[in-house]
């Protein structure tokens, strides 16, 4: 199964929200919504910066991992997110290689 990186930034209201009922909430919601895709958590962390939490999870496909993004954006305690792909080494050789045959054919505009 793909592995993929989601990060989200909590809104103030959720963020008041949390205050008043402080919790780990990122490991039990992050598996709940892993497991519900068909996948599992990896792992969960909160952290500083643009996103205040990140998940690493493996889920069965695009849609699946789409269906877990949309989820919590529908939520509404979400103002921003972002989901990415995360490859294995042996993949991006594999697209180096294949990156090789494709630029045989391409012609940069000029």
């Amino acid at each position: 199964m793909p592995i993929y990186m989601y990060q989200a930034a909590y809104t103030a209201e959720s963020w008041a929200a949390q205050l008043k009922n402080p919790q780990n909430r990122v490991e039990a919601v992050g598996r709940t919504l892993c497991e519900a895709a068909g996948g599992k958590l990896l792992g969960a962390w909160y952290c500083f910066g643009d996103y205040d939490l990140v998940i690493v999870a493996d889920v069965p496909d695009n849609a699946s991992m789409s269906a877990v993004a949309l989820a919590v954006a529908a939520g509404g305690a979400i103002k921003s997110a972002k989901t990415t792909v995360l490859m294995p080494g042996t993949e991006i050789v594999s697209a180096l290689q294949k990156a090789g045959t494709v630029a045989k054919g391409y012609k940069a505009a000029r």
